[in-house]
């Protein structure tokens, strides 16, 4: 049997081994980091060890690190958080019409406790225009939330730039950093967010854990209540083992970021290069744009997403239709959408995630397979390139 090749990376990554070893104590003979007893107390070390060396990959404080459930809470937890400590200097939001859905369904939740919310456009590329962010903002305006690399396409958005806009108006400034994290530098200081969220299971770490750096002096709700852990920030007994290896991956992937971010840069870059040239109608989205090094969305005119994803699947290749929060949804993705493509390029999107693993041999019979299905599935609805 051939060997499968994974290129969903985007979506979830396998725990790497050291990860993994962190993490392996803490399941037979962990315990409550809140207790006062010498269990409790080692367990308290194990954290205060985890947030010091989360804290020091971001440029950031360790009290200024909030373990969380995965980026999902953390996105939800920034602006629920900060929108509901702010209330009463003002309700209006600003965001854009690509971020990941733990966002956007946080945002339909606000208005309705009655915050505004608007939601900027972005351009072919997927980039939003700095000034359209400055026009946004308004007296009301206490939040602005715009993801640093895009999870379907990996546009990166100009961050640094945006914050500042939002820091001289006296906005808080929140990104979703989940896909950047494995590829791209986040120091918090150089970038000027006021808050930041991870996910673990993006970098080789645990599923189910992340963390969000919520800058010093910045007012948050707690969305979870019932315990003072996290600082009062974020109830529930933390999960030591998870965080602990949450840890580990990540310093392993800031370790091994210069090295590996240009590996993967250069399979991605051939990939796209060899599959334009050997498949005619196939566009690269956002490719126009700075790009995270491990994403490819490509469009295939005169196919369908599920139709090419099922083949690619039966032939040993795992990809996906765009995220994989969305997985199962028949609608044409909101983030592809937002590009103002035509109608054709809307429905045979795939996404392509490389990682650790892939290898130039993966990318070339990606390429062959690839080849094969979009060329099969064209002669069979007998619609052109």
């Amino acid at each position: 049997m051939t060997e499968r090749i994974y290129l969903d990376h985007a979506a979830t990554t396998p725990v790497r081994e050291e990860a993994l070893q962190a993490m392996l104590p803490h399941f037979t003979s962990g315990y409550n980091a809140s207790s006062v007893h010498a269990e409790g107390r080692a367990a308290r070390l194990t954290l205060d060890d985890a947030r010091l060396r989360v804290a020091q990959c971001l440029g950031a404080k360790p009290k200024e690190i909030v373990f969380t459930g995965g980026g999902s809470e953390g996105d939800n937890l920034a602006l629920f958080g900060v929108a509901r400590a702010l209330r009463e200097r003002g309700r209006h939001i600003v965001s854009s019409a690509i971020e990941h859905h733990a966002v956007l369904h946080a945002l339909d939740a606000l208005r309705d406790e009655g915050f505004e919310v608007t939601l900027l456009a972005v351009d072919a590329q997927g980039r939003v225009d700095p000034q359209a962010f400055a026009a946004a903002l308004t007296p009301g305006t206490t939040l602005a939330s715009i993801m640093f690399a895009n999870n379907e396409t990996g546009t990166l958005q100009p961050v640094t730039e945006l914050a500042a806009i939002a820091r001289e108006r006296g906005v808080l400034f929140h990104t979703d950093a989940v896909q950047a994290a494995p590829y791209l530098p986040l120091d918090v200081r150089e970038l000027g967010v006021d808050l930041l969220s991870i996910a673990a299971h993006k970098f080789y770490g645990p599923k189910g854990t992340g963390a969000l750096f919520v800058r010093d002096g910045t007012p948050i709700h707690p969305i979870l209540v019932g315990g003072s852990q996290e600082s009062s920030r974020r109830a529930g007994t933390e999960n030591v083992a998870a965080i602990a290896g949450m840890a580990a991956a990540f310093q392993l992937a800031v370790r091994e970021r210069d090295e590996r971010a240009p590996r993967i840069r250069g399979l991605r870059d051939a990939f796209e290069s060899a599959v334009l040239a050997r498949i005619p109608g196939v566009r690269v989205n956002g490719g126009g744009a700075p790009r995270a090094p491990h994403i490819s969305n490509l469009g295939f005119r005169g196919v369908t997403s599920e139709q090419l994803l099922i083949r690619l699947d039966m032939d040993g290749i795992a990809v996906s239709a765009g995220s994989a929060c969305a997985a199962g949804a028949i609608e044409p993705s909101h983030v592809i959408a937002a590009l103002g493509l035509p109608e054709e390029w809307l429905t045979g999107v795939i996404r392509f995630s490389l990682g650790r693993s892939t290898d130039e041999g993966q990318i070339a019979r990606t390429v062959e397979v690839l080849e094969r299905a979009v060329a099969d599935l064209r002669s069979i609805s007998g619609i052109p390139a």
